[in-house]
């Protein structure tokens, strides 16, 4: 019980430290400061640590990449899924950062069922590939693990993030999102043609 209860506590960590870095609402912000503020507490009383620090989870220790996902999904023509972004206009493959207590096959399974309104079965791994070779702000350290999956269900909604949800032959292809760019898509697909993993 007490491991959940701990568990539960380092969720409501992490959900108030991504409301506060994204919102845009006063109140939401202070709600958001007030409950980091809470379970930094409880964090400290059940878990016997002194957090003498702002975030629990700022990487001033020991630095380490950030971790994403991202799902191809084809339909029976052979068609990719992308999703489009709402705040930049751009395609995507759907997926995102990984949340805390949840398996990295977990987490892909949620992003597609949020972002493009779909139930899936995780087929494979596609790769595991670093992101700092395509990305304009090295700073940012990401590794992304690829999955490939089947859709079971249809669900026929998508989340707040996301204005349209499509499929697209591989030749006519939309503007694809930074986030994980053509020339990364590409680089999978090839490998996957091949029946080859990439791993960097």
């Amino acid at each position: 019980m007490q491991d959940k209860l701990y568990e539960f506590i380092m969720k409501v960590q992490s959900i108030s430290k991504i409301g506060m870095l994204f919102s845009k609402d006063p109140y939401a912000i202070e709600n958001y400061e007030e409950l980091q503020k809470l379970s930094k507490e409880l964090i400290e009383h059940f878990g016997e640590y002194q957090l003498n620090r702002e975030n629990f989870f700022a990487r001033d220790i020991y630095p380490t990449p950030n971790i994403s996902v991202r799902t191809i999904i084809f339909n029976e023509k052979n068609q990719l899924l992308l999703v489009k972004e709402k705040a930049f206009g751009t395609w995507s493959l759907p997926g995102g950062w990984c949340d805390l207590f949840a398996t990295a096959q977990e987490n892909a399974i949620r992003e597609v069922k949020e972002e493009a309104g779909k139930e899936i079965i995780i087929d494979k791994i596609l790769g595991i590939t670093s992101r700092e070779p395509y990305l304009d702000n090295k700073s940012l350290c990401e590794y992304t693990i690829v999955f490939e999956a089947k859709i079971t269900k249809d669900l026929n909604n998508f989340c707040h993030e996301i204005s349209d949800v499509g499929f697209f032959d591989l030749n006519k292809l939309p503007e694809i999102s930074h986030k994980y760019t053509l020339k990364e898509i590409q680089r999978i697909l090839e490998n996957r043609k091949q029946n080859r993993v990439v791993f960097d």
